[in-house]
């Protein structure tokens, strides 16, 4: 048992947390990490609902829902990303691009499926890029900000 002075540790040959412990925290960088994870999906989530939206107003609301399901489809993505990015440090040599068949196989359905349409899955599947470039940019215009 560990006594109530000696802090909670890790079994260094494994990594691993003994039973009884606390999980070790992350490290200042993999904090810096994750804040960017949550910053960019917000970015996203507000750049798709505004996206959405206008969508809707400009052109119809089966285009919009077709823009939705790209967008929802690139939240995916990205968040398989980033777990393959985190995992990079952990013994994984290379980030693996099976994650791309997502969205070979979604513009496989949208074309064999009448009320889907190519272009607007795509284009909402472009969101996530689109969320990165305004991040960075506001991080490079503001770099107080964050």
């Amino acid at each position: 048992m560990n006594s109530p002075e000696r802090p909670l540790e890790t079994a260094p040959e494994t990594g691993n947390v003994q039973p009884g412990q606390l999980p070790p925290e992350p490290d200042l960088s993999m904090q810096e990490y994750y804040k960017l994870q949550q910053d960019l999906f917000k970015v996203i989530l507000i750049l798709t609902a505004i996206i959405f939206v206008s969508v809707w107003i400009f052109y119809s609301l089966n285009i919009a829902l077709n823009y939705l399901i790209g967008a929802c489809t690139g939240v995916v993505y990205l968040r398989m990303l980033a777990r393959n990015v985190e995992q990079l440090g952990r013994g994984k040599n290379r980030v693996s691009s099976s994650r791309l068949a997502l969205l070979i196989g979604l513009i496989l359905i949208a074309s064999r499926w009448d009320q889907l349409q190519i272009m607007p899955i795509f284009l909402g599947f472009l969101t996530y890029k689109v969320a990165i470039i305004f991040y960075m940019l506001r991080t490079a215009i503001l770099p107080d900000s964050n």
